[in-house]
């Protein structure tokens, strides 16, 4: 029997206003799926639901909302029955040296890049549960893996994304439930402008690295070799495999620094492996 509406999969996906969550709800919607698109602002989504009445559900979400998370996942079951793909995408960076950071901007940024993905988890992992499987995406970046001067904390948002996401995978395994990272590196979107906060009183002494490193964002802005489209189709390709990856890199860039990162990774562990091992008690 041919797919129809009530038949076809269910994306709930958080952040849908712009840049890849909105790339992703479009093109979820164009293949002729049911998606849940979410935004702090649901007046920026809400011409999804005009152009695809049937299948689009555009609803208000701020991931730092309880009250908000119960809400929109009530209203998504009560809408198509069950969730089959949560794609949890919202989120924003800050720009600053360790030492500049300033508090309140770091806790912010943390309640939406982390806590807020964490707790919208916990909602929908009792229906996928109860269903017997779903997918389980959660947006993550190259910053997740790598870390570079005047994005500590947010990478630091990210590593724990990464940290709860591996744990999640062995977790729900046993139960059908997949999980994957999607892990990008530089894309053609707003989020250097729009979704990044820079650091407001710099510190001279870092001028030459982080401040250097912040000015060249600004400056890539627009520039980026990404495309978020096409992120938009690795992660639908990736949704439908029968066998999923926990990390899903995007991007030359993103590629090329992983990749340096886990061979300077192996060569330090090499290079230093007398003194791991001698750590332990001495074998009998």
């Amino acid at each position: 029997m041919p797919d129809t509406p009530a038949t076809t999969p269910v994306w709930f996906i958080t952040g849908c206003s712009t840049g890849l969550g909105r790339a992703l709800a479009e093109r979820v919607l164009q293949a002729g799926e049911r998606c849940v698109a979410t935004a702090r602002n649901v007046a920026q989504i809400a011409d999804l639901a005009a152009t695809y009445p049937d299948t689009a559900l555009a609803l208000a979400l701020d991931v730092k909302d309880g009250t908000q998370i119960e809400a929109a996942v009530g209203n998504a079951v009560a809408a198509f029955g069950r969730i089959d793909v949560l794609v949890n995408n919202a989120g924003h960076g800050y720009a600053a040296a360790v030492e500049e950071g300033e508090d309140a901007a770091v806790r912010a940024m943390f309640e939406t890049n982390f806590f807020g993905l964490a707790a919208v988890t916990r909602r929908v992992l009792p229906l996928l549960r109860a269903q017997g499987g779903g997918h389980i995406i959660n947006v993550s970046s190259v910053g997740g893996i790598v870390g570079s001067q005047s994005s500590g904390y947010y990478n630091a948002s990210k590593f724990a994304v990464e940290g709860l996401s591996q744990a999640l995978a062995q977790e729900v395994a046993p139960l059908g439930i997949r999980v994957t990272l999607v892990e990008p590196g530089p894309f053609r979107t707003d989020f250097m402008g729009r979704s990044m906060t820079y650091q407001r009183s710099p510190i001279d002494a870092y001028a030459g690295t982080a401040g250097a490193r912040r000015a060249q964002m600004k400056a890539s802005s627009g520039k980026q070799a990404g495309d978020p489209v096409r992120a938009a189709d690795a992660i639908i390709f990736v949704a439908k495999s029968p066998n999923p990856p926990l990390h899903l890199v995007l991007g030359k860039n993103a590629l090329e620094r992983v990749r340096a990162k886990c061979g300077e990774l192996l060569r330090t562990m090499d290079q230093w492996e007398k003194v791991t091992l001698g750590a332990d008690f001495p074998e009998r």
